[in-house]
């Protein structure tokens, strides 16, 4: 079984960018948001469950999921949030654990955003890895990405594991306040160290505490 890295980091944080450095380095790339896409794409397994939970409102002509509107629901609504990730994380979660199984490359990189408001990531990822950033350089890029306002930036921030949490759990910290170049060098230098941990046979479903070097 191949060592798996759990990235993960709070919005805005720069995880994707990250991510395809790994992959692009020998990795797999093995990751969550892309699976949630695809399970609330036009005819995603997701989407009558959601529907069924939600209604036809939060579906778009198209079949799919309303990103927009959903996204008003759940943070404004503690108990829908709950409701939606009981459907979606765990296909999510079975679609991730396929892929890991499948992965060829050096290690897996297993991005979750959520990897931390799941409990136990340790159960998830052999090693934690955080892409940390200031919470106003978070709310600088979410603005700018994502065009929407500080207010609503603030509050998907808010709805997210702390800094400080993530942090917690972290078995290793990329500082993502700086530039790209500053970015790959720390990329770079954990993917020298994944490869060396990755010699060995790791297990799987991962045990807390099999990583610790």
């Amino acid at each position: 079984m191949p060592l798996v890295i759990g990235l993960t980091g709070g919005i805005g944080s720069g995880k994707s960018r990250a991510g395809a450095l790994f992959e692009a380095l020998g990795a797999t790339l093995v990751d969550a948001d892309l699976e949630s896409h695809r399970l609330t794409a036009p005819g995603g397994a997701a989407m009558p469950s959601i529907e069924a939970a939600f209604g036809p409102e939060v579906v778009t002509a198209e079949g799919a999921l309303d990103r927009p509107r959903m996204r008003s629901i759940v943070y404004g609504d503690p108990s829908a949030r709950t409701r939606l990730e009981a459907i979606l994380h765990p296909l999510i979660r079975a679609a991730c654990d396929r892929q890991v199984l499948a992965a060829t490359g050096t290690y897996v990189i297993l991005m979750i955003p959520l990897l931390v408001e799941g409990g136990e990531p340790h159960a998830r990822a052999h090693r934690v890895l955080v892409i940390d950033c200031s919470e106003a350089t978070q709310v600088a890029r979410v603005v700018g990405r994502d065009r929407l306002s500080e207010e609503t930036a603030r509050r998907i921030i808010a709805a997210q594991a702390s800094r400080a949490q993530r942090l917690a759990v972290a078995d290793d910290i990329i500082d993502n306040e700086g530039t790209e170049v500053a970015l790959t060098h720390q990329v770079e230098a954990l993917h020298r160290r994944y490869a060396r941990l990755a010699a060995r046979p790791w297990p799987w479903p991962p045990r807390p505490g099999t990583a610790r070097d």
